[in-house]
C-alpha cells in the first residue's frame, strides 16, 4: 500500500473519536439528517434484506439521477439494491424517486472502523460506485471482504486527473481494485487507464438514458393557470453569481416583453431566499415557491427552490438558460432540458458536460453565451423568433436521443457479474 493511502487510514482511524464533532457541526448547518446520523457512523436500523444485494453508491442528485434506470433494471431481475449518497438533497431525491423496496442510507464517514461496520452489516454481493466518488476507507474494506467493485458511469475531469497524477502511486492502488471502469467516454477512459484502472470499457452517458423528469399534474395545472399567456422563461441549476445576470436579464427584456415571468431554480435550494432578496433589491416584484407562493398577474421573477421539479419548469418555459456555465463551475446537465423540449442557453464553462454540451452546440440544440450581455441579447431573441426556438429545441432532443444507448451497454458488461451474484445465492440454498 502506497505511503500516502498508508497514512490517510492512520489520519482517519485516529479521527473517528471527533465525529460526533463534525456531525453536530454539519447538523447546526443542515448538512445532516438528526435522525440519521448513526448511518454516517456505519450503524442502521434497517436489517439487511434476504437474497443477492447490490450496494450503489453515487455522491449526490446528479449521480442518484442518472442511476435510476440502472437501479430499475437490477430490481426487475429480482436483486436487492441498496443506494449510499452523501448530502441531504440527495436523501430527499431518493425518497421520491426511488422505488419503495430499494433501501437508501447515508454513505458512512470515511475511517476504517465506520466502512468496515457499514460492510459487515449489509454484506453485498456487488458494489457500484457511479462517476468517480471514490472514499479509500470504504473501498479497502469493500475490497478486503472479496466484494466485486465497479466504477460505473465514470467520470474524470481535467482537473481531477491532473491532481491525481500528482499521486500516481496512490490512485493506481485504488483503481487497481476496480474489476471494471465503465467509463462515460473514450477521454475518460484514457484517463482511468492511465491512472492504472486494469480493465476499462467506454459504456457511454448513463444520464442520456435517464427519462425525462416527471411533473405532477396538478401542480403543473396550477402554475399554467397562474401564469396564463404570459412569456416564460427560465434559469436553473443556478450558482451564485449567475443569479444577478438574469435579475439583469429580465430588467432589460421586460420592456420588450410585457409581463415577462422568470423563473430562477437553484442548484441548491437553501439559497432561494437570498435570491428573492437580491430580486426584490432590483425592484422586480418576487414569489417564493417553498413559502408556498404561486405567481399572480404582477410577479416578475418566481424562485423555485424546491426540490425534484425540474420537471415542472421545462414543461412551462420554451428558453431555459442552464447554470454553472456562467461561473467557473463546469455547468449542469442539460439533458432533461431538451428532452422536454426547451431552447437551451449556456454560458461557456462547461467542463462537466464537455461531450454532450459540444454535440449540442454542433448540432444548433444549444446556443452558448460569452457572458451576462449576451445571454439578454440571445433570451430576446429566442422569444422574439418561435420557429428558430422551435428548431433548437427539436435538434437537442434528437441530439440526446441519438447518443443514448448506454444502460444497455452498461448492463451488458454487469451481466457475468450478476449471473454469478444469483448462481451464488441458489447455490446457498440449495
Amino acid at each position: 500500500m502506497p505511503a500516502a493511502l498508508r497514512a490517510y487510514r492512520l489520519l482517519s482511524a485516529a479521527a473517528t473519536p471527533f465525529a460526533p464533532i463534525l456531525l453536530a457541526r454539519r447538523l447546526r448547518r443542515g448538512k445532516e439528517h438528526g435522525a440519521r446520523l448513526g448511518e454516517r457512523r456505519g450503524e442502521s436500523g434497517i436489517r439487511r434484506p434476504p437474497g443477492p444485494l447490490i450496494w450503489l453508491h453515487g455522491a449526490s442528485v446528479g449521480e442518484i439521477l442518472s442511476a435510476l434506470p440502472l437501479i430499475n433494471r437490477l430490481r426487475a431481475r429480482g436483486i436487492g439494491v441498496l443506494v449510499t449518497s452523501g448530502t441531504v438533497t440527495s436523501s430527499d431525491l431518493a425518497e421520491q424517486r426511488l422505488p419503495p423496496d430499494v433501501i437508501h442510507q447515508f454513505v458512512p464517514l470515511d475511517t476504517p472502523r465506520f466502512a468496515r461496520r457499514f460492510i459487515e452489516h449489509w454484506r453485498p454481493g456487488l458494489a457500484l460506485f457511479v462517476e468517480q466518488d471514490l472514499w479509500p476507507n470504504l473501498m479497502i474494506e469493500t475490497a478486503r471482504r472479496g466484494v466485486p467493485m465497479i466504477l460505473v458511469n465514470g467520470r474524470l475531469s481535467e482537473a481531477s486527473y491532473q491532481r491525481w497524477r500528482k499521486l500516481p502511486d496512490t490512485i493506481a492502488s485504488l483503481l487497481s481494485r476496480f474489476d471494471l471502469c465503465l467509463a462515460r467516454t473514450p477521454t475518460d477512459g484514457a484517463r482511468f487507464s492511465e491512472l492504472g484502472a486494469p480493465r476499462v470499457v467506454t459504456s457511454g452517458n448513463l444520464k442520456l438514458d435517464v427519462p425525462a423528469p416527471p411533473a405532477d399534474a396538478r401542480a403543473l395545472e396550477a402554475l399554467r393557470k397562474a401564469i396564463g399567456m404570459r412569456p416564460v422563461i427560465a434559469a436553473t441549476s443556478t450558482h451564485a453569481g449567475e443569479e444577478a445576470a438574469i435579475v439583469e436579464a429580465h430588467k432589460r427584456l421586460r420592456k420588450n416583453f410585457p409581463g415577462l415571468l422568470t423563473i430562477i431554480a437553484p442548484r441548491h435550494p437553501d439559497r432561494g431566499v437570498g435570491i428573492a432578496q437580491l430580486a426584490s433589491a432590483a425592484e422586480l416584484k418576487t414569489a417564493v415557491r417553498s413559502f408556498g407562493e404561486m405567481p399572480d398577474a404582477t410577479t416578475e421573477v418566481y424562485v423555485a427552490d424546491t426540490l425534484g421539479e425540474l420537471g415542472l419548469i421545462y414543461r412551462l418555459a420554451p428558453v431555459v438558460f442552464i447554470g454553472g456555465s456562467l461561473i467557473q463551475h463546469g455547468g449542469q446537465n442539460p439533458i432533461e432540458a431538451a428532452k422536454l423540449g426547451a431552447a437551451i442557453l449556456h454560458g461557456p464553462h462547461v467542463g462537466n458536460f464537455a461531450e454532450i454540451y459540444a454535440a449540442l452546440d454542433a448540432a444548433h440544440g444549444a446556443e452558448p453565451v460569452a457572458d451576462a450581455g449576451r445571454l439578454t441579447s440571445a433570451i430576446g431573441k429566442l422569444l422574439s423568433h418561435p420557429q428558430v426556438r422551435a428548431h433548437i429545441a427539436e435538434n437537442a432532443r434528437a441530439t440526446v436521443e441519438a447518443q443514448s444507448g448506454a444502460l444497455e451497454r452498461t448492463l451488458q458488461s454487469l451481466e457475468p457479474y450478476l449471473t454469478q451474484l444469483q448462481l451464488t445465492e441458489r447455490a446457498r440454498h440449495a
